[in-house]
């Protein structure tokens, strides 16, 4: 019996502490039609926080390339794009690194902060955070 609920607490803690993180999948959303276009992998690396998308729901836009980047992203593939870099844990946000938005090609200074478990904020900003735009991205189930 004790072995049982040592299980059960185990498996408890461990699904709450996931849940409270920035790290996982993420579904982007079209903000007209609230519907997923997109879902984008947000995973750790060497204590900084980074992005990419890993499905496209839109067949239609499957095999669509960033025209619009610079540098070595120009005409590469949407699907598998590194679009969020290096951001660092500032408390309750990660911040200091970039975001690219692939559908004008344009990078921005961002920071992101766990709204609740399953909704994840985005500011992105020239300059000030003042002078942004903020997205939502909800966890993928």
């Amino acid at each position: 019996m004790k072995k049982h609920l040592l299980t059960l607490l185990v498996f408890t803690l461990t699904f709450s502490v996931n849940a409270q993180t920035i790290f996982g999948k993420w579904e982007n959303r079209d903000e007209e039609t609230n519907k997923v276009d997109s879902v984008i992998e947000v995973y750790e690396k060497n204590g900084k926080a980074y992005a990419k998308i890993i499905e496209i729901t839109d067949i239609t836009h499957k095999n669509d390339i960033c025209i619009e980047c610079k540098g070595k992203l120009k005409n590469e593939p949407i699907l598998g794009m590194h679009i969020l870099n290096g951001l660092k844990n500032k408390g309750d946000e990660w911040s200091g690194g970039k975001i690219l938005d692939p559908k004008n090609g344009k990078e921005y200074k961002c920071y992101i902060k766990l709204e609740n478990k399953n909704k994840l904020k985005i500011r992105g900003y020239i300059g000030f955070a003042a002078f942004g735009r903020t997205a939502y991205w909800y966890r993928k189930k």
